[in-house]
């Protein structure tokens, strides 16, 4: 039997060629297309971590594939906002959160390594910053304003919320890896 998570993460890298598709396509609803497909996206990281605790289908190469499929999304949407919006206030917060994504996945690396992956599992600031990041990269790629709210202006609202949130959870997990890097090196 296949195993429901995976192939869930797999959805979410193989969204990512019609998210930049829809992105570049000259039509009006292009923007909300785009966001439909960013949320599927989105909704897919939360399901396949549900399913995979709840049925216990947690694998090696979920381990690998989910998070993989996150940063991809993360930065690829990350990328086309700021093609969209190229300005200094949109480019500060995805280099914080491209930094933090490739930071962190190298500490992993490194801790698994040295038999330590364990002191750097996901967070609860982790899990809410992912939860922002998402929120406001859809709104960002929406654009527009939606029954008079101004989602363009409340995803860079979140966007900066979800930075700050990104920069205390590499800290977290700096912190917690410390005395390793202290005594080792």
């Amino acid at each position: 039997m296949p195993n429901l998570p995976n192939i869930l993460s797999l959805l979410r890298i193989a969204l990512i060629p019609i998210l930049i598709t829809l992105f570049f396509w000259p039509a009006i609803s292009a923007p909300m297309w785009t966001t439909i497909i960013f949320v599927v996206a989105a909704l897919t990281d939360w399901l396949d971590g549900y399913i995979a605790r709840r049925h216990k289908q947690i694998s090696s190469f979920g381990a690998f594939i989910d998070p993989v499929a996150d940063k991809l999304i993360v930065t690829v949407t990350s990328m086309l906002v700021l093609y969209k919006t190229p300005v200094w206030y949109i480019l500060l917060p995805v280099i914080i959160v491209i930094s933090r994504e490739i930071i962190v996945s190298a500490l992993r690396e490194w801790m698994s390594e040295l038999g330590k992956r364990n002191m750097v599992e996901v967070s609860y600031a982790g899990k809410w910053k992912t939860t922002l990041q998402m929120v406001s990269l859809g709104c960002l790629i929406f654009y527009k304003s939606f029954f008079g709210l101004p989602i363009f202006e409340i995803g860079v609202a979140l966007l900066y919320v979800a930075s700050g949130l990104t920069l205390i959870s590499m800290l977290s997990y700096l912190k917690s890896v410390w005395q390793i890097i202290h005594i080792k090196y």
